[in-house]
């Protein structure tokens, strides 16, 4: 006669494994499938909340400038909602929680490894979320029980692989030697945010229209282009290696002169561009003009003082990324036409009627 073994004994259902294995592998199809860093953390914090069957999963950044950090939230997702919220992208630094509201997660950052709460009501498991460049936030999550030797294993797997596919993202999407977005995301970013501006001012007509909502409409899109004068001559007088020096502190200048939700590229050489979020021109306006005199009074090495001319260009629900591209381009050569280092408003400039038309490419008319 045959002995019987226990369930026990027997081990794990090979069915209930396989299910658990498709499962986790249709998440993380899932947490590849985008393109879009928005998207990416929405689908990283649906994945945990669904393989670890969890109250709540929450990704925070902290944001602003060093001494006034805030928490951004990303994407927090509870047990019983449909789909994750996240804090809208115009909201003001000051509006946004503190970086002391949160301890633990500053000490997971500072840290870099997890912290496992579990005496605390409700429980909290934190996480680190990291990328090739540095920390950049912290996911939380509210267990049901404690998280078994298994479950913190997939969590680590899976934000391993949110390591390795945010690295892809920035291999094909940054810039190599300034870490800022690159030329060939720009035109899907710009017609997201018309997107956005188009889909917020058909809610902000409603009668029960949120606050928030009549904000984002007020808030409106800026586009600026900056552009180094004299580049070349900084080329040809120290060389390729100093002039990218110049290129790279120059990025640096420009993410500590703009917010944190403000979208920074290089179009190549020495052009600039920053797409920005701005309550009415003057905001903006004052946003580059800030940039501009940080860069006239820095002391780059080797170098000594450089400047910059600018130009700034309303964004337009209906406008392609050309078009708003070339009237900032065209402020620029206004700009440099009339003394350089200075920031030209296009569309101010329009309605006064100083317009010349100047052709600075082939197929984009100017002023």
């Amino acid at each position: 006669m045959q002995a019987q073994t226990s369930p026990s004994e027997r081990g794990p259902d090979p069915d209930v494994v396989a299910g658990v294995g498709v499962q986790v592998v249709d998440r993380v199809a899932d947490l590849t499938g985008f393109r879009d860093r928005e998207l990416l953390e929405v689908t990283l914090v649906t994945a945990l909340r669904d393989l670890l069957l969890s109250r709540r999963v929450a990704i925070y950044h902290p944001v602003g400038e060093a001494g006034v950090q805030r928490w951004s939230t990303r994407a927090s997702l509870r047990d019983d909602d449909a789909a994750p919220t996240a804090d809208p992208l115009w909201a003001e630094a000051d509006e946004l929680p503190a970086l002391e509201s949160r301890p633990w997660a500053v000490d997971c950052m500072r840290d870099g490894r997890p912290l496992m709460l579990y005496d605390r009501s409700p429980a909290l498991c934190v996480f680190p979320l990291t990328t090739d460049r540095d920390v950049v936030g912290v996911i939380e999550i509210e267990p049901r029980g404690r998280l078994s030797d298994e479950q913190l294993r997939l969590v680590s797997s899976i934000l391993r692989i949110y390591k390795n596919f945010h690295a892809l993202l920035d291999y094909g999407e940054r810039d190599t030697l300034t870490g800022l977005l690159n030329r060939k995301t720009f035109d899907e970013s710009f017609l997201r945010c018309c997107a956005r501006m188009a889909g917020a001012a058909k809610a902000a007509a409603s009668p029960d229209a949120d606050q928030g909502r009549r904000r984002q409409v007020q808030a409106g899109a800026w586009l600026g282009v900056i552009d180094i004068d004299h580049f070349k001559s900084v080329n040809d007088t120290h060389g390729h290696l100093i002039g990218d020096e110049v290129l790279l502190l120059l990025a640096r200048l420009m993410r500590s002169s703009f917010r944190f939700h403000d979208q920074l590229y290089r179009f190549g050489g020495e052009e600039f561009v920053v797409l920005m979020m701005a309550g009415e021109p003057a905001h903006a306006a004052s946003a580059l003009e800030r940039m501009r005199l940080n860069v006239e009074q820095y002391a780059f090495p080797r170098v000594g003082r450089i400047t910059v001319s600018i130009g700034l260009t309303a964004v337009r629900t209906d406008d392609t990324p050309a078009a708003a591209f070339g009237r900032a381009d065209a402020a620029v050569y206004h700009a440099k036409q009339h003394g350089r280092n200075q920031v030209v408003d296009h569309d101010a400039l329009w309605g006064l009627g100083r317009a010349d038309k100047t052709a600075a490419g082939d197929d984009v008319e100017l002023f």
